[in-house]
């Protein structure tokens, strides 16, 4: 696969968990407020767990159009968004993890880590400009210089 590929098929997978997740929280937060990891924090919030849930779907719609246009600021952009909220998420868990058995902190720290490491390294894969060279699109334009015979 090439760095393009990676990139896009990386950007799809971000977009999709946020999608997932956004959805969950927002539409059934007592549900998601129930998990372990999540219940072990101070008191239940419906607000602000929907407030998170419209959050993450605002990330994943800038994901979306990262994936579908693959211009490089937006997706450079959508990938710093990212890590924005994931690094102080992992950054908070880490420091609560006193709740929780050494296995869950574990299973924890490891979902989260997940979370900054994959952005971070498509946005490593991003930096390089040449992500984002693809086939020369086809000109259907009268006239137009890609015109196939």
């Amino acid at each position: 696969m090439k760095r393009h590929d990676w990139l896009r098929a990386g950007l799809k997978l971000l977009a999709g968990v946020q999608v997932l997740l956004g959805l969950w929280i927002l539409l059934l937060p007592d549900i998601f407020w129930k998990w372990r990891w999540v219940s072990s924090l101070p008191p239940y919030n419906e607000h602000l767990l929907r407030d998170l849930g419209g959050t993450n779907l605002a990330l994943a719609v800038v994901l979306c159009a990262a994936v579908t246009t693959m211009e490089r600021r937006l997706v450079l952009t959508a990938l710093v968004a990212y890590l924005a909220a994931s690094v102080p998420h992992l950054v908070f868990h880490a420091q609560h993890l006193e709740p929780l058995s050494a296995a869950s902190g574990a299973g924890l720290m490891a979902l989260l880590g997940a979370g900054v490491v994959l952005p971070a390294a498509l946005l490593w894969l991003a930096a390089d400009a040449s992500a984002f060279r693809g086939p020369t699109p086809v000109d259907y334009r009268p006239g137009g210089a890609n015109k196939s015979s």
